[in-house]
């Protein structure tokens, strides 16, 4: 029988007497009854966790930062290294910068307060989404807050689904959902006339969207310890396993051995029977013998064990083993050459943090110049050019790049001397190595700048020299007297 006439009968079966279902066949193209078990090979583009697992993925996210020390440390470091000494929007025109300033320091905003917890949460949830509160009239900003958790679904521009377009938040209690448009630092048209109208839609304000951990064709961001979260948890089961053998192995029990006693005897003996005090005394006769027990747990060393699993998390963190406590057979060079990857990795992530902040600032700017003049912004424009400053993410060891410096500057006047190289040639190679050192060189400009400071000095040194005595060759000072 016929899927369409099982259903019918199945449907008749439960009607009321006299009540009959009819179907009629839909519009468009049939489906194939076996649809269900055929799945494409190509043009799949699903590359989110499903919500429920998004959700879950953050709660587990959120215990183990807050129960598990290794995720914590795997959280808070990067934050620490990133932030620790603070960040700093600026640009080069001063009423921009002011208002840079003002929007940082607002008593709602507050971002040296708050940035630590964004970056935190970037990092334990992989998004973050801050609606942005405009005053009409001045055009100041203000951020909120999305809990990750609220955020239903990342809508996504249908001709480029690498752009996201819009929020949409989850139902509260009365039904209702929010939406929020995605902040983009420019005009509507930039989209296709298909996307600002679907951008129309969203009319709870606008809102700024960042994730990580993610790809191109998805929507949602991923957390730092997901793909550790359940070596994570076995290293804490490990651990806790490990303190439960330790009480094992300290335990003990006393066995007496009455000798010729009878069952009578011996339970006799059992009810008075007390377990000695330390520093106690204890008397018997020869017919009672005490002897100390303890398990025999075959107990190895399961250091080398824990130190596995621990590094297993760590390396996929990138996180060398000297950041945990773990020395291994390392000496202080080797373990600064560890540090490499792990500031490899924080650097792109504080790109990352570049582009939010960056993104922010401007839009400030945005705001402000739309309140007050209308139009759009020449982003090319130097005054508008937003900076976010971070602090160095480690302090470097400059001593061999000073000595460099010196043998490179004593070798390139050497080669100048000798008609090797040229003089601006000498600067750029100078320069290369004053990179190091945190030192910026244009070559071209910094060759004519000490030319002109020669050339002063050198006729400073003619104005200040006193002339020579043409008989005794002395120096002549305030005349011929």
């Amino acid at each position: 029988m016929a899927i369409k006439e099982r259903l019918i009968t199945i449907a008749n079966a439960i009607l009321p007497a006299g009540a009959q279902l009819q179907f009629r066949e839909s519009a468009g193209v049939t489906v194939d009854p076996d649809e269900d078990q055929w799945r494409l090979l190509s043009g799949d583009t699903q590359r989110d966790l499903t919500p429920m697992t998004q959700q879950r993925m953050q709660k587990i996210a959120h215990y183990l930062w807050e129960q598990n020390l290794l995720a914590n440390r795997l959280i808070e470091l990067p934050v620490a290294y990133l932030l620790a000494e603070g960040v700093r929007l600026e640009v080069a025109d001063v009423e921009n910068q002011k208002l840079l300033n003002k929007f940082w320091k607002d008593p709602i905003n507050d971002m040296d307060l708050k940035l630590p917890k964004k970056v935190r949460e970037l990092a334990m949830f992989g998004e973050q989404c801050y609606p942005a509160f405009v005053n009409e009239s001045s055009g100041f900003v203000r951020i909120g807050y999305l809990d990750p958790s609220l955020i239903q679904t990342v809508v996504t521009d249908p001709d480029n689904r690498e752009q996201p377009i819009g929020i949409v938040t989850t139902k509260d209690k009365k039904g209702n959902a929010r939406k929020y448009r995605v902040i983009i630092n420019g005009p509507e048209e930039v989209f296709t006339e298909n996307t600002q109208r679907i951008r129309e839609g969203f009319t709870d304000g606008d809102a700024f969207y960042f994730r990580v951990n993610d790809l191109s064709s998805g929507t949602r961001g991923r957390s730092d310890l997901l793909a550790q979260s359940d070596w994570l948890d076995a290293y804490d089961q490990f651990m806790f396993g490990e303190i439960d053998r330790y009480k094992f192995l300290r335990s003990f029990i006393w066995d007496i051995t009455l000798k010729g006693a009878t069952p009578e005897q011996v339970e006799e003996r059992a009810k008075k029977i007390t377990a000695p005090s330390p520093g106690s005394v204890r008397v018997h006769n020869d017919s009672e013998e005490w002897d100390e027990v303890t398990p025999t747990l075959n107990a190895t060393d399961t250091s080398q064990g824990a130190r596995l699993i621990r590094n297993h998390v760590l390396g996929g963190a990138t996180f060398p083993e000297t950041w945990f406590g773990g020395g291994g057979d390392v000496n202080r060079a080797t373990a600064e050459a560890m540090n490499e990857p792990t500031f490899k990795v924080y650097s792109m992530r504080q790109q990352v943090l570049k582009h939010m902040l960056q993104s922010m600032g401007r839009y400030v700017i945005y705001k402000k110049h739309a309140a007050e003049r209308g139009g759009d912004l020449d982003w090319s424009d130097p005054a508008n050019d937003v900076k976010a400053n971070f602090p160095d993410l480690a302090v470097q060891d400059t001593s061999k790049y000073a000595m460099a410096f010196q043998q490179t500057v004593v070798a390139a006047a050497l080669a100048v001397d000798k008609g090797m190289l040229s003089e601006k040639t000498a600067v750029a190679t100078i320069a290369t190595v004053a990179i190091r050192l945190g030192q910026e060189i244009d070559p071209e400009a910094e060759l004519k700048a000490a030319k002109e400071e020669l050339a002063k000095r050198r006729a400073e040194d003619v104005l200040t020299t006193p002339p020579l005595d043409t008989v005794s060759g002395a120096g002549r000072i305030g005349g011929d007297g």
